[in-house]
């Protein structure tokens, strides 16, 4: 397996007297229902947590583990959301460049940002910036946003769960998976679909299809 140095781009913005460097990660592109989120997350120079990586490759477990640990040590962080309405608008590549736009306003709003660094997503800022594919696996400022968005928008999906249960959103978190499309189709749309995503849209069409008959 790889060695990744998970502080190599903050290593090399700190030698170049950077002080204030945010790591942006967005979550939420692919479920039907509910806000993308993304974080930004500014970390103290001295900061290391050992296992920390892409929120995707860790256990629930270890996420709130270390969501609670960021939210403690972090310098700042900032959450960007944007509604499954405006998704349906704008596309959700704008929701998530806009969600992220947020979170860094929020930051800016308590701290001189110099640098972000961003994963994948290139974003039109006023202060320096490096897009990184696979950023949340290989930089720690990062992988902490990942973290904080991902399990932000699951606590999110966990509310919707205990008033909605028949669903399953505390399992699947909103994606399209078999028993999610399942659901949709047996108890219809609630609130937060995302009305321009395919399985939603077709129960749309069903839907539209018997009303008109």
């Amino acid at each position: 397996m790889e060695n990744i140095d998970l502080y190599k781009y903050e290593k090399e913005l700190y030698s170049n007297n950077v002080k204030y460097i945010g790591g942006v990660d967005e979550v939420g592109r692919g479920p039907l229902i509910g806000p993308v989120v993304a974080a930004c997350v500014v970390l103290p120079q001295e900061f290391k947590l050992n296992g920390l990586t892409d929120s995707k490759k860790l256990s629930e477990k270890k996420r709130d583990s270390f969501f609670k640990y960021i939210k403690e040590h972090a310098l700042s962080i900032g959450i960007g959301s944007v509604s499954p309405q405006e998704i349906d608008k704008i596309n959700i590549y704008e929701a998530s460049k806009k969600a992220m736009m947020m979170a860094i306003a929020e930051v800016r709003k308590n701290i001189s940002l110099e640098h972000v660094l961003i994963d994948a997503m290139p974003l039109e800022l006023d202060i320096p910036s490096t897009s990184i594919i696979k950023g949340d696996a290989k930089s720690i400022s990062i992988a902490a946003a990942s973290v904080i968005a991902k399990v932000t928008r699951d606590k999110m999906m966990y509310e919707l769960d205990q008033k909605y249960p028949e669903y399953g959103f505390a399992s699947h978190k909103g994606y399209p998976t078999k028993k999610h499309v399942e659901a949709i189709n047996q108890y219809g749309l609630i609130d937060g679909y995302r009305k321009s995503y395919g399985p939603v849209k077709d129960v749309i069409e069903k839907r539209d299809k018997y009303e008109s008959k």
